[in-house]
């Protein structure tokens, strides 16, 4: 298989390859500190990446009563984007016409009476007897009617044990269709209340968070919640929505003093406290009504863009995939086969920037020369950091010294760490480039990027996918000598080329 490298690929790679080749330097004074000079060097590497000051990232929520009809249109658009770029790169006209069908029924509809609302929250926060007390007392000041559902309780054991994400849970999904919540909570708020108030609200959902039970607070301490909810969340919520209702307060006993001296005990229940709740609903219905219908399509439209850029990120991993192996196989056969270690890393550099090149042509970044020279850079810093190439290669090492017949071949560390380092770096790239807006046309933030190459170095270091590693890319380069070196003639005749040349450039350290 030819694979056409061109020109800038040398260029491109010298910031990491510069960065790998001073970690293969400091390798031997490591290695005669021994394991745990190689650990601490890690662990300050990391520390410096943890320990690094960033500024902290917000969101600021999106008022559902500020949702526009213009808001809308956008987000539509958006999500027609997405769609067309599916349509370009795949053309799945039956995923294509659904996708078409739902966008288009997407509208600010004015003549809609029916209003959906849901009752949310965690566990026994009384759901149900909040929904049934509505159910009986609800009296519409408009022509909207009102229907009501209570949704399956938040933050379930079920769910935290499968590692859902919030907005993964049946729950989430229902709360979102609706076009009003109200969130209960039974106390002060605990930080998954917060959370899950504040991600409603970032989603242009209606909130409305109502304490239910204050009857199981003394009087002097209700009035002190409810404002501690209200100050919590001020920056997410009018003060308007957020009250204190007692739907089913428990039963009291009551003392009565009869004629003859005796006293009787009884039991009786107290009336619904829930004025509150219902005065602040009739007032959102009256007043926001088409507001709620508007956000409802916004949201829709923005899930509909979500799922599209999905689809898409599948289709471009699907072809993303096949180039990395390609690449990281190219890095250990060239590695394994060359005899300088610096000309090793040369190779790796070259190699790594090339993938980066056609990573950015899928996904539809395009690089500028210099800036693919940053993004090398700043991988190699970053594997610098984390200790990502002492790590692996004594991981490596480790795993093939079980094999006498592949340990003695001492390329064959050097191939599949290679082949690991070109792997991370691809697949950074892809975690990467899935996470961007379909609809941005943004550059790389480096930092992020860096982020991100943090995060899959840690998912890819467990020592079964790394045994799985050395097993496939031994297997595939190891035995059939012949395929490997097809391999490695493409990349030492660009070394050979190249070798040159590096000495005129003035600059040989990674960018910061």
């Amino acid at each position: 298989m030819a694979v056409k490298l061109q020109r800038p690929i040398l260029i491109g790679g010298l910031g990491l390859s510069f960065g790998l080749w001073a970690m293969e330097s400091l390798n031997h004074s490591w290695g005669e500190a021994g394991e745990f000079g190689v650990l601490g060097a890690i662990a300050i590497g990391t520390g410096f990446w943890l320990f690094k000051k960033r500024e902290p990232a917000t969101i600021k929520p999106i008022a559902a009563e500020s949702v526009t009809a213009e808001m809308l249109e956008k987000a539509k658009s958006q999500a027609e984007l997405a769609i067309a770029k599916i349509e370009a790169e795949a053309g799945d006209a039956k995923i294509i016409a659904d996708f078409r069908t739902r966008l288009g029924q997407l509208s600010p509809d004015a003549t809609r009476k029916a209003l959906h609302l849901a009752i949310a929250g965690g566990k026994s926060t009384g759901k149900t007897k909040v929904m049934q007390w509505l159910q009986s007392n609800w009296q519409s000041q408009t022509d909207k009617t009102l229907t009501f559902a209570e949704i399956p309780a938040l933050f379930t054991v079920r769910d935290a044990e499968e590692g859902l994400p919030l907005q993964a849970t049946a729950a989430w999904k229902q709360a979102v269709a609706a076009d009003v919540v109200v969130f209960l909570t039974s106390g002060d708020l605990t930080d998954s209340e917060f959370q899950a108030i504040q991600q409603l609200t970032i989603a242009a959902v209606p909130v409305l968070v109502a304490w239910n039970k204050k009857d199981q607070s003394l009087p002097e301490q209700q009035a002190g919640i409810l404002q501690r909810a209200i100050d919590r969340l001020g920056l997410t919520l009018n003060p308007e929505n957020v009250v204190a209702i007692s739907v089913a307060p428990n039963p009291v006993k009551v003392r009565q003093h009869q004629s003859d001296g005796t006293t009787v005990e009884t039991m009786e229940q107290p009336q619904p406290e829930a004025t509150a709740l219902m005065t602040r609903l009739q007032e959102m219905v009256a007043k926001e009504s088409q507001q709620f219908v508007i956000a409802q399509s916004y949201r829709q439209a923005v899930g509909l863009k979500a799922e599209a850029q999905q689809v898409l990120n599948q289709l471009r991993r699907d072809r993303a995939m096949p180039v990395i192996e390609k690449y990281q196989y190219i890095s250990a056969a060239a590695t394994f086969a060359n005899p300088v270690a610096a000309l090793d890393l040369l190779a790796t550099g070259a190699v790594t920037t090339q993938l980066i090149v056609e990573l950015g042509e899928i996904y539809q970044h395009p690089f500028s020369f210099d800036r693919e020279k940053a993004i090398a850079a700043a991988m190699g810093e970053q594997l610098v950091k984390l200790g990502v190439v002492e790590l692996s290669t004594q991981t490596i090492s480790a795993i093939l010294k079980s094999n006498a017949v592949t340990y003695v071949a001492g390329g064959v560390v050097q191939g599949i760490s290679a082949a690991y380092l070109t792997r991370l770096a691809g697949l950074s790239l892809i975690e990467y480039f899935q996470a961007q807006d379909v609809s941005a046309e943004s550059g790389i933030n480096l930092e992020q990027l860096s982020a991100t190459l943090k995060t899959v170095f840690q998912q890819n270091q467990r020592m079964a996918f790394l045994q799985g590693f050395v097993k496939q890319t031994v297997t595939r380069f190891v035995p059939e000598s012949k395929k490997s070196e097809s391999l490695t003639a493409q990349v030492k005749a660009l070394q050979e080329n190249r070798i040159a040349e590096s000495v005129a450039i003035p600059n040989l350290e990674p960018s910061t």
